[in-house]
């Protein structure tokens, strides 16, 4: 199926994992990853991975929750500084950093990517959040996905851990977790690491772009690797990673607490759906420019699927 659409509809590149009872049982790559240079994709081939990136982002947000440093039902203002919300209506300051997670805090869509090729630059984050960190509805009481969120909780992991939000995930998440080939935007070419171009539907390569939510859209990262993520939260971990949190913050993170639509919700960086053909699915999706995403959980079954194009 994976060869056929990749030859029928001009899909440059797939790479796919596969977790059963806790371990690693397919990973391969398809196609092209650069089609200029004739480069194969492979498990290790690193993708951006658009909003799977909230999850991780997640999971070192969670991480300061296990040190204390703050909870998730703190109210936002307390850990922005200057850089606060703002509700023509009201309620700014009751909004939760949980709220915040879940989408229900108020924030609106938001989306801003700034390509290499055009004159406009990233704001410095506390600037978008003065700028678009608007609550247009009472925190709690609309489901919004809002990727300022992420932006906002990328900023507080940077201000409550002292460290910029990509050298903190790069050694609190990433390595602790065996992740080799992960990191927030793209690494440095001299580095080593593979990376699949980005194609419009003309097969056009697509410029380079970044954004100011970087905790919404902007980690990098593999099947493998992903696989890797998924065992964590699962709780299966291999022996050569480490513990970041405990089972109660993992289960935190996939609990609805705010509710989408049936059976679906949406907890600290995960979709949940509680009947997917008869079995909780934890997942989350993500797409912009150029790229498509998928890792999907059933954590009672130790099963994860990832797949990344």
């Amino acid at each position: 199926m994976i060869r056929e659409a990749i030859k029928n509809e001009n899909v440059p590149s797939l790479t796919v994992a596969v977790i059963q009872d806790g371990k690693i049982t397919w990973q391969e790559g398809f196609g092209l990853a650069d089609r200029e240079k004739k480069l194969e994709a492979h498990p290790d081939t690193m993708y951006p991975l658009a909003s799977i990136s909230k999850p991780i982002t997640a999971t070192g947000f969670m991480l300061l929750v296990s040190q204390q440093k703050l909870q998730l039902d703190d109210k936002v203002t307390d850990h922005l500084g200057d850089a606060g919300l703002t509700a023509p209506a009201g309620g700014a300051d009751r909004a939760t950093l949980r709220q915040v997670a879940n989408h229900t805090s108020g924030l609106p869509l938001h989306y801003q990517f700034f390509y290499e090729n055009q004159s406009h630059k990233v704001p410095d984050r506390e600037e978008s959040i003065r700028r678009y960190g608007v609550l247009v509805t009472p925190p709690g009481e609309v489901y919004q996905y809002a990727n300022l969120g992420y932006g906002i909780l990328d900023h507080i992991i940077h201000r409550k851990s002292g460290q910029p939000y990509g050298e903190f995930m790069h050694q609190h998440v990433f390595s602790p977790l065996g992740m080799k080939n992960t990191s927030v935007h793209v690494p440095d070419s001299d580095a080593g690491h593979q990376v699949a171009v980005r194609y419009d539907p003309s097969g056009k390569p697509i410029p380079y772009y970044l954004f100011d939510h970087d905790g919404a859209p902007a980690v990098y990262s593999s099947a493998h690797d992903l696989a890797r993520f998924a065992l964590f939260h699962v709780k299966a971990p291999l022996d050569d990673q480490q513990a970041l949190v405990d089972d109660a913050l993992v289960d935190a993170m996939q609990d609805p607490t705010a509710a989408i639509d049936g059976d679906s919700g949406y907890g600290v960086g995960w979709g949940v759906d509680e009947d997917q053909h008869g079995y909780r699915v934890v997942s989350h999706t993500g797409g912009m420019p150029g790229v498509r995403t998928k890792l999907a959980m059933i954590p009672s079954e130790k099963i994860a699927v990832i797949a990344l194009t």
